[in-house]
């Protein structure tokens, strides 16, 4: 023990490394940690912040796109196309309706795994043949080499399909692909057929049985005509996709398509679909039916009279004709010749015109030859084009005149065959005039400087107020794609010689489909009507979903006015006799119109004319308003509207009248040049033979058992 006081020994601490000198100083401060903190705290928030925008983004922006990316990746869907509605005439009569058809395609993919399948068959049959020799048996193995069957279905579908047998092998070599079409828009019983040969194909020499499944058919439509050519520019047609384009098909797509239906259904993690309890089905809502205004009958009477004329006077541009009921202005029949066959709307229709095209050898104009071709002649030259009216335009010009007070009833006027006007010089188209004239003649004779006479009297501002009120500076907004504008003098431009020509007819170019409108309002009572052509859309449930009816725009004229029209317009055909649409009978009124298209001393060989008529009936209480055209006749043959075509549309109104329930009535004292007996309801064949015994030759229309109506009646 130490000694008591002793001192204690002093034990030196050992001194501090450097680290721990300097690690008091190192750490941080309370203000670095507030630094720190705030910088982890922005970093992180900032972090939130772009996972929240990333996250908006994802789930409202884009949500459809994801979700839509999403459902592709789950869901396998098919779509059920919509049975296009079925367009008829007035009277029910089907004009163009869609059937089912087939898409033939075929799985290259699944055709590898069932040769392979076939293969394993044969190597499965080998085995069995030699276990039996084992046992004493001699059996031969019916084996099936994988390529002869792969031959077999392409040389039966090549046949069947009517395809390029290197275009069906080549889809079957492409193994990577699982669906590749052969063909579209095939029929049922060949569809059929195609299915029941791939359900039991057999080899020669074979007798095994072979199922395959690598070509299946799944169901389209396909659209059918049945009347081929006729009203073809009123229906239309559609295009490859099915949708409408033109005509009908066009102007009321959106009722006709329907909405496609969809088969959805779940997929698992290799793609393949699940069972049907996972999937679910929209069906298709099939288009409704579009009911027209026309009548195919009366169709028929109007395109086979403008049949007859393009070929009786080589009519170069077309000819085009419209049939409108007065009272309502609903279409009662619209056709231009040379038309196309709906069914077959790519092939060009008229053989003169196939051959102009064929004969350009060039590839690009004839490319361009042939696209122009087909345009033209799917275009409705009744509502797309414009023509020179000529002396039709005179009934305007007349009941303006008269509704103004310019000229009455009673008026006079004198013809000396020519008229100056500032300085040009104007012609009757009778060379010596016709001297002193009525109100009826100048109309009768169509007396051109009459009527320069009675435009110059109204003014540029009254002509051009009636000119617009008639709707022939606008469209007639009829339910057809395509209406043109008139091509015409405005006011500002309006001369005393741009007068002069236009009151009797030249200078303004009209559609077709403005001038029969604007002619109904002139006998109708004054009331301009809008044309339309579809009288009602009905659904499968049969409510109708559109009703087109009468719709007055405005009343031009007065009754009075009118009536003094109606009783000068039948004077006319009277006057002019078996020039026009005269019927011993009938009380029918009309004009006829020849106008020059090419304005100024042209050679004799380069004249082109527009030959029309237009005529009403019954003249007292006008029910029908009828306009045709001929554009461009040959010259060398005829070219006044009286002498080619008013014939036709007497000849139209010789059926159409009796058609629609309208009889001839004779004065007492009357001498008919035949007498017809009253065959309605008798027979064809008794009928026949009647008419036969009296001397007459009768001409059958329709395919029924008994005579529905006659003409003429007696």
């Amino acid at each position: 023990m130490p000694e008591t006081g002793a001192k204690k020994p002093k034990v030196r601490k050992a001194a501090k490394s450097s680290w721990q000198r300097g690690y008091r100083s190192k750490s941080p401060s309370k203000s670095m940690k507030i630094r720190a903190n705030a910088v982890i705290l922005s970093l992180i928030l900032a972090a939130a912040v772009i996972l929240v925008i990333n996250l908006f983004n994802i789930m409202i922006v884009h949500h459809k796109d994801y979700t839509d990316r999403a459902a592709s990746r789950q869901f396998g869907s098919i779509t059920l196309p919509a049975m296009r509605g079925t367009i008829y005439d007035a009277n029910g009569g089907v004009l163009a309706q869609s059937a089912t058809v087939y898409r033939i395609f075929v799985d290259p993919g699944l055709m590898v795994k069932e040769m392979e399948l076939i293969e394993n068959k044969n190597e499965s049959l080998i085995k069995r043949a030699g276990d039996r020799r084992k046992q004493g048996i001699n059996e031969k193995p019916d084996v099936v080499n994988p390529e002869d069957v792969k031959n077999v279905v392409i040389n039966y579908l090549t046949e069947t399909l009517e395809l390029n047998p290197e275009d069906v092998r080549d889809a079957f070599d492409k193994t990577e692909k699982r669906y590749i079409v052969l063909k579209e828009k095939v029929e049922k019983n060949k569809a059929d057929r195609i299915m029941e040969f791939m359900s039991d194909i057999t080899l020669e020499g074979s007798e095994r049985h072979i199922k395959l499944s690598c070509v299946s058919r799944e169901s389209d439509t396909k659209r059918y005509y049945p009347q081929n050519n006729l009203a073809a520019a009123v229906i239309g047609f559609n295009n490859r996709d099915g949708h409408g384009a033109y005509g009908i098909e066009a102007y009321y797509d959106d009722y006709l398509s329907g909405i496609d239906g969809k088969n959805i259904t779940a997929k698992d993690a290799g793609g393949n679909e699940m069972p049907y309890r996972f999937s679910d089905n929209f069906p298709a809502q099939d288009g409704d039916d579009v009911y027209l205004t026309i009548d195919m009958t009366m169709q028929t009477y109007l395109e086979n009279a403008l049949e007859d004329m393009v070929k009786t006077y080589e009519i170069a541009n077309r000819a085009c004709g419209v049939m409108l009921n007065a009272k309502t202005g609903a279409v009662l029949a619209m056709a231009s010749v040379g038309g196309f066959d709906v069914n077959d709307p790519y092939t060009i229709y008229d053989p003169a015109e196939k051959a102009r095209v064929d004969a350009i050898t060039d590839e690009e104009e004839h490319n361009k030859a042939l696209i122009e071709a087909r345009e033209k002649q799917w275009r409705n030259k009744c509502v797309a084009e414009t023509y020179i009216p000529g002396s039709v335009f005179k009934v305007f010009t007349a009941s303006s005149a008269l509704e103004e007070n310019v000229i009455n009833y009673e008026d006079h006027w004198f013809c000396e065959y020519k008229k100056v006007v500032s300085g040009e010089e104007f012609h009757c188209w009778k060379k010596r005039g016709h001297g002193d004239e009525s109100f009826e003649d100048i109309l009768t004779n169509s007396c051109n400087p009459a009527f320069i006479e009675i435009g110059l009297k109204m003014g540029a501002d009254r002509f051009c107020q009636y000119f617009d009120a008639f709707g022939l500076n606008e469209k007639t907004g009829i339910d057809l794609f395509g209406e043109s504008k008139s091509v015409t003098v405005k006011r500002k431009n309006m001369g005393p010689v741009e007068l002069a020509s236009s009151s009797f007819g030249q200078t303004n170019s009209l559609t077709p489909i403005q001038m029969v409108t604007g002619y109904a309002a002139v006998v109708n009572g004054g009331y301009l009507l809008q044309p339309y052509i579809v009288s009602k859309v009905v659904d499968k449930s049969g409510n109708v979903v559109l009703s087109n009816e009468k719709t007055v725009r405005r009343q031009v004229i007065s009754e009075e006015t009118s009536a003094e029209m109606r009783r000068a317009l039948q004077a006319v055909v009277e006057g002019n006799g078996k020039k026009g649409a005269y019927i011993r009978g009938y009380k029918i009124g009309g004009k006829s119109g020849t106008a020059q298209k090419i304005q100024g001393k042209v050679q004799k060989s380069d004249e082109k004319y527009v030959a029309s008529y237009c005529c009403f009936a019954p003249a007292d209480d006008p029910e029908i308003v009828l306009l045709m055209m001929a554009d461009e006749p040959n010259t060398e043959i005829d070219y006044y509207g009286s002498s080619v075509v008013g014939p036709y549309s007497r000849e139209i109104f010789e059926k159409a009248l009796p058609y629609l329930g309208f009889y001839p009535s004779y004065a007492e004292g009357d001498e008919l040049d035949v007498s017809v007996p009253l065959m309605v309801d008798f027979t064809v064949e008794d009928a026949k033979a009647e008419l036969e015994k009296r001397g007459l030759v009768p001409e059958v229309i329709g395919g029924g058992m008994y005579v529905n109506v006659q003409t003429p009646l007696t």
